[in-house]
């Protein structure tokens, strides 16, 4: 399985940015694809999921409102559209998938596959 991630940058706060995640090899029925960050110094924190067989979404908290998670079933991309953007949101995105489901937030020690990441920048 290959992941490949597209769409970072340096925003200004109040901004917008749509992350892409391309997905390759991937053989299997059920599993959740999604977006985790990390900020310097901080751990790996989930963001948004979404089931691709199923649709259902999940959410962090803090971008409830303000980011949308979607998918292209015929591109095998997950999206990750991101407004309103603020400086805390500054962070490594990255791209992940993990085989199965699952009824409760995905973890990140969970994941099973990971993109390379990409820098999101909001400046104040």
């Amino acid at each position: 399985v290959q992941l490949v991630e597209s769409g970072g940058g340096l925003v200004q706060d109040g901004g917008s940015l749509r992350l892409s995640c391309a997905a390759s090899g991937v053989t299997f029925s059920r599993y959740i694809m999604g977006w985790f960050r990390q900020a310097p110094g901080k751990g790996r924190d989930i963001v948004a999921t979404v089931h691709w067989s199923g649709g259902s979404t999940v959410y962090a908290d803090s971008v409830k409102g303000r980011f949308t998670i979607s998918g292209d079933n015929a591109k095998n991309t997950v999206y990750l559209q991101m407004n309103s953007l603020k400086p805390e949101d500054t962070a490594v995105y990255y791209c992940a998938l993990k085989i199965g489901s699952s009824r409760s937030p995905v973890m990140a020690f969970t994941v099973d596959y990971w993109g390379p990441g990409t820098q999101v920048t909001v400046s104040s």
